[in-house]
């Protein structure tokens, strides 16, 4: 198994089909404009492919916090449906891992909706414990800025 990370514009797109099986609610323009910021943020894609395609992602990003220091926050942790079955997201969660281990990071977290039992049980069996509930609240705000294009990938996140 190959594990590439997504870093031109191309990728991304190629990206896209597994990310929108995860995240329906966006259009591709939104997730490429997203994108850009959640890369100048540290945000990494990693990806599987399968006969040129992308089967499987997973996207993270380091992350300090108080209560828990320097960590890997998963975002983003996605197999086709046609593609299941077959280690692509364990890989990907153990190049996550290895990344970790090299930043000499404390620990990995990820959020998993409560009907994804499939996942949990990847993730259970990983070696990740449930530790919280996650409680989040909607604010209504204007949209992303218009003048960030996915023409800017390339000279993002490249600090």
């Amino acid at each position: 198994m190959e594990i590439r990370q997504a870093k031109e514009k191309e990728d991304f797109l190629k990206c896209w089909e597994v990310v929108h099986e995860l995240r329906p609610h966006l259009d591709q323009d939104r997730y490429l404009t997203l994108m850009l910021y959640m890369i100048d943020e540290g945000y990494k894609l990693i990806y599987v492919e399968e006969n040129g395609k992308a089967v499987s992602v997973c996207g993270y990003r380091v992350t300090t916090m108080l209560h828990r220091g320097r960590s890997i926050y998963i975002d983003d942790l996605a197999t086709l449906k046609s593609s299941t079955r077959k280690g692509y997201a364990r890989g990907l969660l153990d190049w996550v891992l290895e990344d970790a281990k090299e930043q000499e990071l404390q620990s990995i977290h990820l959020d998993s909706g409560h009907h994804r039992y499939e996942a949990h049980r990847l993730y259970l069996n990983f070696g990740f414990k449930i530790t919280s509930h996650h409680f989040a609240m909607e604010i209504q705000s204007s949209t992303v800025s218009e003048h960030v294009t996915i023409d800017n990938l390339s000279e993002m996140g490249q600090d």
